[in-house]
């Protein structure tokens, strides 16, 4: 029978392991429907030259991260896209 100590090494352990395996996610290793959603924004985005949409969801994250800084949104750096679109929506 594993120790207290043990146990709680072998948790730590599993964890790290986790975090790292969801670092190095890249593109190729995101599930196909979210791979087909980033490049359809992609698409829009080129369509529109690069200038913000009027749609909040037509932004991408750094134009929504600097609309939530212009509205002073607490936390905005720890946020996503979707987070910073909830955050700036209830700000107005």
């Amino acid at each position: 029978m594993a120790t207290r100590k043990q146990v709680q090494a072998a948790k730590r352990n599993v964890k790290k392991a986790q975090a790292g395996a969801r670092q190095k996610r890249t593109i190729a290793h995101l599930p196909r429907s979210t791979r087909r959603s980033l490049s359809q924004q992609a698409a829009a985005s080129r369509r529109r030259g690069g200038q913000a949409g009027h749609a909040l969801e037509d932004r991408n994250r750094q134009q929504l991260y600097e609309l939530a800084q212009r509205l002073q949104i607490p936390g905005r750096s720890k946020m996503g896209k979707w987070d910073l679109i909830q955050a700036i929506r209830k700000a107005r």
